[in-house]
């Protein structure tokens, strides 16, 4: 196998625990790496994994796993695990996976998972759903959708993702995160190819030809895998179109690395809403400018 074989590649370092006397990397461990490239395989596809198997009815359950060793790993290695989904069956998939030092081949496998009831782990149908997500995935489709509209369109959704990252995940009160600006603010959710929104953002009328972003959320599971980015997008070519100059943005400092990586930039010093610690930040339009 080679590396331009796959699209998914899924990153780590080797660490003193996964490895013996040597330096060499246990045997055992291999499984592990490719068990964990395999859970961002399903966020690379937009699937919060729990959510989309309760809404397709069902699990994956491991029924096959073959390793191949060509090399070994070793302490502080930085491996790449490539992951492909090579084949659907009626009830089965067929991963094939490989581990890359650099350029290297260290391990191949493959492994096959069967979609099941998941009480009683029998067998079932891969659902069309499923099948056509990991197949638009494999031939580079894209795996989200963002719709931009009116609350009274997209507020049920946006709502519900806000819900659960600000009300349950942050603990903010129910009374400082619902407010009357989003009956006049332009909203924007991501959906996956299950049709799950999975992010959300907002923005509001400009001032002065700057535009204001806020409520940006995305599912806890997905963050960092640039879903958040395609709302931002999608927003601020909004706010292009109808003619603003800037947009500013109350980022959570924990987000700011995120904005500063499209070309916000901090304006003054912290401050706290909601008891969560914010920074205001500004970039003009189009991004990255």
């Amino acid at each position: 196998m080679k590396r331009q074989e796959f699209r998914f590649f899924h990153r780590l370092r080797v660490r003193w625990a996964e490895v013996d006397m040597q330096k060499i990397v246990f045997n055992a461990h291999y499984l592990m790496y490719f068990d964990t490239a395999v859970a961002d395989y399903w966020r690379a596809m937009a699937l919060p994994y729990e959510d989309a198997m309760q809404l397709l009815q069902g699990d994956i359950f491991v029924k096959k796993a073959s390793i191949e060793f060509h090399a070994s790993a070793r302490m502080d290695d930085r491996l790449d695990v490539g992951l492909r989904c090579s084949r659907i069956g009626n009830s089965s998939m067929l991963f094939q996976g490989a581990i890359f030092r650099g350029e290297q081949l260290l391990i191949t496998c493959e492994l096959v998972y069967v979609f099941a009831d998941p009480k009683t782990q029998t067998s079932q149908p891969v659902p069309q759903l499923l099948r056509d997500t990991i197949t638009a995935y494999e031939a580079g489709e894209a795996v989200v959708q963002v719709r931009t509209g009116s609350w009274e369109a997209l507020g049920a959704d946006a709502g519900r993702i806000r819900t659960e990252v600000f009300v349950n995940e942050q603990q903010i009160p129910q009374e400082l995160e619902w407010d009357a600006a989003d009956a006049v603010a332009l909203h924007a959710v991501a959906y996956n190819r299950l049709g799950q929104p999975i992010a959300t953002g907002r923005l509001l009328p400009a001032v002065d030809g700057t535009a204001a972003v806020g409520r940006m959320a995305v599912h806890q599971v997905l963050r960092g895998c640039r879903f958040g980015e395609q709302v931002l997008l999608a927003l601020a070519a909004q706010a292009q179109l109808r003619g603003d100059g800037a947009i500013e943005l109350h980022a959570q400092r924990t987000a700011c690395s995120f904005y500063a990586r499209l070309g916000f930039v901090p304006e003054g010093e912290p401050y706290e809403e909601a008891g969560i610690p914010h920074l205001t930040m500004r970039s003009k339009l189009p991004l990255g400018t």
